[in-house]
């Protein structure tokens, strides 16, 4: 049985090119939007999600291709780009009667909202990204012996067919490694969750390789149409991430700046999944952001 987040209620909603979303609602106030990661789904902000519905409305979308949303064919590169997975945000928080809103992504989901907060800047108030760099430094710091580390990245990009055999044929294996290698505490993905992520993934893995397989292409062709553009996010920005840069020779605060002037950047001891290892931690990050005034209301919040 699919796990669901307590005391939220769960709709289809229509997101972009007639695609629907499985979308948690829960609390009132001024919304936040949460984005999922890889290999999970919504249910990794649980423990976020029920404490900021204290005083905020939360939606917690599967992102288009993973979890119970819909997984259109990769009909070409744009099917899964972090543009059009970014418009799926934006008409769903619509939808729901939001056209302005908060936002926050981890890993893929992180993606997702930088994509979402650059082309629809009058949309996102707040933007926060959990345990990423942008498509366009990721791709510049993991090279030599350290891209080792993203090993599924150089996978998942590979034209269609091959990735998706070789992932399909031991999906709980290849899926379950990064579970369990990327967590700094196992505890805090139980056996249950654990296992509805692969699920989840087993079903989703196609469109999943889509997703990675459009970072490398089609989203790196965006963020560098906006780079040479000079387009930068102008909302608010909180960034919490591990402290790889120390081991792979990179300044990731400077990275982020570069993209990101209203910037606050934090490290953490947590392992990746740090929404489900350090809750309080994440939510304490949120909070202090949905405080900050916003750039672009003429400071008002």
């Amino acid at each position: 049985m699919t796990l669901a987040i307590p005391g939220f209620d769960y709709q289809r909603v229509a997101a972009a090119d007639g695609v629907t979303l499985n979308v948690a609602v829960g609390g009132a106030g001024r919304p936040i939007v949460l984005l999922h990661g890889f290999p999970q789904t919504h249910l990794m902000w649980r423990h976020v999600a029920a404490d900021l519905a204290a005083d905020h409305t939360v939606i917690c979308p599967d992102l288009r291709g993973y979890g119970a949303s819909d997984k259109p064919a990769e009909a070409g590169p744009a099917t899964y780009a972090k543009r059009t997975m970014a418009a799926d945000v934006v008409a769903v928080a619509a939808a729901l009667g939001h056209d302005r809103f908060a936002l926050a992504g981890h890993d893929r989901g992180a993606l997702v909202a930088v994509r979402a907060g650059l082309d629809h800047p009058g949309v996102v108030t707040h933007l926060a990204a959990l345990d990423v760099l942008p498509t366009l430094d990721m791709w510049d710091v993991l090279r030599g012996a350290g891209a080792a580390v993203a090993f599924h990245l150089y996978l998942m990009a590979q034209p269609p067919g091959l990735p998706e055999r070789m992932i399909g044929a031991s999906a709980d294996a290849f899926f379950g490694h990064f579970l369990d290698a990327w967590t700094g505490d196992p505890g805090a993905i139980p056996a249950q969750v654990r296992a509805e992520y692969l699920r989840a993934s087993r079903e989703a893995v196609p469109s999943i390789v889509a997703d990675y397989r459009a970072s490398a292409g089609i989203d790196a062709d965006h963020d560098r149409a906006d780079r040479a553009a000079g387009r930068r996010l102008g909302m608010p920005v909180t960034v919490v991430q591990q402290d790889w840069g120390a081991v792979l020779g990179y300044d990731a605060a400077a990275l982020w700046r570069a993209w990101a002037p209203d910037l606050e950047h934090h490290t953490t001891s947590a392992g990746h999944f740090l929404a489900e290892e350090a809750p309080a931690e994440v939510v304490k990050a949120l909070r202090g952001l949905l405080a900050r005034p916003c750039l672009d209301t003429g400071g008002k919040v």
